[in-house]
């Protein structure tokens, strides 16, 4: 086979049982068959080589080699084949602790929830740049409103059969989605002169849960909620056949759950054009007219809906046409891109591809480190980090723009770029919800949750994304400072691109968070608005990334916020936003990255500067708002500044909040068996009175019960049966007391002892015909009887006088005698 082989081979001299040992070993683990013990058969594959057999070169022992790597004996994959067919005694390279897609192989396909159909079709869109601006549309007020009619009088022409709701959660995934037969869900055209046309959504990002035809050209669309909820339906993104060129459509999206939009201000919505697309390569472009957002006349009972309206032309007959809320950017386009940047030979050098986690489905979360090899150990470890993710929220694709934007940048041959990667470690994350982006999810993942208000969840299971996402960020920190964290975002309902920050309370850093989204400002003058930054940490988004990473130590943590819609700033005013608009901004972030670092802190200190004039600005407006009027003069740096801003005015996901919808069945049988074995709550005592009063009450009860079970009792309660007008009289006088309690005891006081039975001598009579009666029972046996309390609070003790309570309550023996308890007296009034 190989001559040095052969003689090493031949120099080895194993002893038996080690081989034997080793066979064994190999047969277990499935790398041999055949018998346990073959060193015969070993000497004579040897001597075979040894007889030149096996040598390839040799073309008349070309089958014998051939046969020998055939033989059943031989299951090693290690031997390679180089371009010529001959063997290569090299290994493989070792696999990755996680699948990873091969560089020469075919991208890994996406995992579909095991209810969703997925047709087979690959979409794919080319990427256009308008040669003009795309101005919004200019609403006239004379916009129709369409009513809604529904099924009832339309006609259903396409609609998803198993969706899962609420009700339901995700239990598994598979590539390709629900196995069998895709059914066909558009209608069936009748020849070429029906003009219905067919609709699509069920592809990578699509959502269109149905369309109903309420005339010629005008259909209602309703949006499919995110997987395993009812909520959250802004995104679409579907696909249109067989259409008519010069005819006026008018579609409706019936179901929309915002009351407000930009859509309202006239954001148009996105169109893709096939034949466009491959005869002048235009790709997505803004159309519609007659755009309208209204509160729709209907609701499901819990919340209102709002309907989106617009009318359009489509350019050409028998077109295949699509529409989406924004340019979409899917799961596979990530897997493209990344597949570029690890073929290539100078990339791969300073950008490492790694596999962060798997989502719920089984679908790769990746993370890319980007920096240059340091020179040294010390270099390497005084290098700062920067961390930046995406698409926490899958509907927002804007993010992946701005994204994709950064990485062209930062892996480019650019000298900025060069130095980024000198001085600092980049850890991104594109895409931390690859399930919602391939569902076609507006905000949610599979656990029907909103991400980004679980940061702090130690659950990590249910949320892997986010839960390896803040590990792997926490341990950055133990190595190093991490100098920005950057979440990419959209926003619904204001114009241009902004940061959402958190303040800092450190004197010494005051302001310096706001000092990167100004410098982005000045770099980016007609996209970034930093008059709509905001850094108030709200309590209801504690759990979102960039407050659990500034609460982790990160002083810069944002969110950027780039609109749906466009700008309203500069020369850009009232257009819309491209993805070279969004690519653009990326490379804005690593200029700013550079001005932020600067050794010259010159540019740093003008923003500082500018900054505490601008807000001494505010708080000047601030307290003219409120009618004062206050000299700021070396006091306004103390004032706080949450009291100053105003909340953000981001999306309320609190019913997004919570335990994943798996854990909600469990959690409601947990707290019903815990209502049904909780205690009953007493009602707390209001003073120490009270617990006093309390306290002696449950100790006499106790006292009282005792003595009427006591065999010993049964004189004294025979005695007190025979004195029936006493308690008939005792009664009276206990509720007669209640009744007007002053003028009772005034009376009780100034009455002759002699004409009613006093207590003492009630209470020695009584006690003195027991005792003789129980003696003469029992002779030599002492009895003492228990006390009754009388139970009006009007007859209360001396504040100086001792109650006589004996320290047993039971009698102790002790020396052969026989010791009673001693009671206090039985006080007991009557009254004629």
């Amino acid at each position: 086979m190989f001559p040095a082989l052969e003689t090493e081979l031949k120099q080895q001299t194993l002893p038996e049982a080690y081989e034997d040992f080793m066979y064994h070993h190999l047969q277990y683990y499935g790398y041999f068959k055949g018998p346990t013990c073959l060193s015969s058969t070993v000497h004579r594959q040897i001597e075979a080589v040894s007889r030149g057999i096996s040598c390839p070169s040799r073309p008349e022992n070309g089958n014998s080699y051939s046969l020998m790597l055939s033989s059943p004996l031989l299951k090693s994959r290690q031997l390679l084949h180089d371009d010529l067919g001959e063997v290569n005694p090299r290994l493989r390279e070792p696999r990755d602790l996680f699948a990873f897609f091969s560089t020469s192989g075919p991208l890994q396909a996406p995992r579909w929830p095991i209810e969703c159909e997925v047709i087979k079709e690959n979409i794919h869109h080319i990427e256009w740049v308008p040669p003009q601006p795309e101005y919004y549309y200019q609403p006239t007020g004379n916009e129709k409103a369409p009513e809604i009619v529904g099924e009832e009088k339309g006609t259903v022409v396409y609609q998803l059969d198993s969706v899962p709701t609420e009700d339901s959660y995700f239990t598994s995934s598979r590539v390709g989605g629900k196995p069998g037969i895709i059914k066909e869900l558009a209608v069936t055209l009748q020849g070429p002169e029906d003009d219905t046309l067919l609709f699509e959504s069920r592809f990578e990002s699509g959502n269109l849960q149905k369309a109903t035809r309420v005339n010629t050209y005008e259909y209602e669309l309703t949006l499919r909620t995110d997987l395993y909820t009812n909520k959250h339906t802004q995104w679409f993104y579907f696909r249109i056949q067989n259409t008519r060129k010069d005819v006026t459509y008018r579609f409706t999206i019936v179901n929309l759950l915002k009351p407000k939009s930009l859509y309202t201000i006239g954001m148009k919505p996105l169109m893709y054009s096939q034949l466009d697309a491959s005869t002048h390569s235009i790709g997505w472009r803004r159309e519609g007219n007659e755009i309208r957002y209204y509160r729709s006349n209907t609701d499901d009972g819990q919340q209102p809906f709002y309907c989106l309206t617009w009318t359009i032309q489509f350019p050409h007959d028998q077109d295949t046409c699509f529409f989406a809320h924004f340019y979409p950017y899917t799961y596979t386009d990530l897997q493209c891109f990344l597949l570029s940047v690890a073929n290539s030979p100078v990339q791969s050098q300073f950008c490492k591809l790694r596999t962060l986690c798997r989502s719920l489905a089984g679908n790769i979360v990746y993370l890319l480190t980007i920096t240059n090899p340091a020179r040294t150990p010390q270099e390497a470890a005084a290098k700062k980090a920067v961390v930046l993710t995406a698409r926490v929220h899958p509907g927002e694709s804007n993010g992946s723009w701005i994204m994709k934007g950064f990485l062209d940048f930062i892996l480019s041959n650019s000298p900025d770029a060069q130095l980024l990667r000198d001085i600092f470690i980049f850890k991104v994350v594109p895409m931390l919800n690859p399930d919602g982006v391939i569902v076609g999810n507006y905000r949610c993942s599979l656990a029907g949750r909103d991400l980004n208000r679980h940061y702090k969840t130690i659950l990590k299971e249910s949320f892997p994304c986010i839960w390896h996402t803040r590990n792997m960020i926490k341990r950055l920190l133990e190595e190093r400072e991490v100098l920005l964290y950057c979440d990419f975002h959209g926003h619904s309902r204001k114009s241009n691109i902004f940061l959402y920050g958190c303040n800092n309370n450190d004197h010494k850093f005051w302001l310096h968070e706001r000092v990167f989204p100004l410098m982005l400002s000045k770099n980016a003058p007609d996209k970034f608005s930093f008059h709509s930054c905001n850094f108030k940490v709200q309590k209801c988004k504690e759990g979102t990334g960039r407050v659990v990473m500034w609460r982790m130590g990160i002083l810069n943590s944002y969110t950027m916020e780039s609109t749906f819609g466009g700008s309203t700033l500069g020369n850009r005013r009232d257009t819309h936003f491209t993805p070279e608009d969004l690519t653009s901004l990326g490379y804005h972030v690593c200029d700013t990255l550079l001005d932020f670092c600067d050794p010259d802190r010159t540019k740093f200190m003008q923003c500082l500067a500018e900054l505490k004039e601008l807000l001494q600005q505010e708080i000047h407006k601030k307290f003219k708002e409120l009618g004062q009027d206050m000299d700021l003069e070396g006091s306004w740096s103390d004032i706080s500044l949450t009291d100053i801003e105003s909340s953000t005015s981001g999306s309320d996901s609190s019913f997004s909040d919570g335990l994943p919808v798996h854990l909600l069945n469990t959690t409601d049988e947990l707290n019903q068996k815990k209502k049904m074995y909780k205690k009953k709550k007493r009602k707390p005592l209001q003073s120490r009175k009270q617990r006093n009063k309390q306290h002696q009450k449950s100790n006499l009860m106790q006292e009282s019960k005792l003595t009427e079970d006591a065999p010993e009792g049964a004189g004294f309660a025979s005695t007190l049966q025979k004195q029936p007008a006493f308690f008939k009289n005792s009664e009276n006088t206990s509720s007669s007391m209640m009744k007007n309690e002053k003028p009772r005891l005034n009376e009780l006081n100034g009455r002759d002892k002699g004409t009613s039975l006093g207590p003492s001598k009630m209470t020695t009579l009584i006690l003195t015909k027991n005792k003789e009666r129980m003696q003469r029972e029992k002779p030599g046996f002492t009895v003492s009887c228990s006390p009754k309390r009388n139970t009006n609070p009007s007859q209360e003790r001396a504040p100086d006088t001792k109650p006589n309570w004996s320290r047993n309550r039971y009698p102790a023996t002790k020396g052969g005698r026989t010791t009673a308890v001693v009671y206090p007296s039985l006080h007991i009034y009557t009254y004629p």
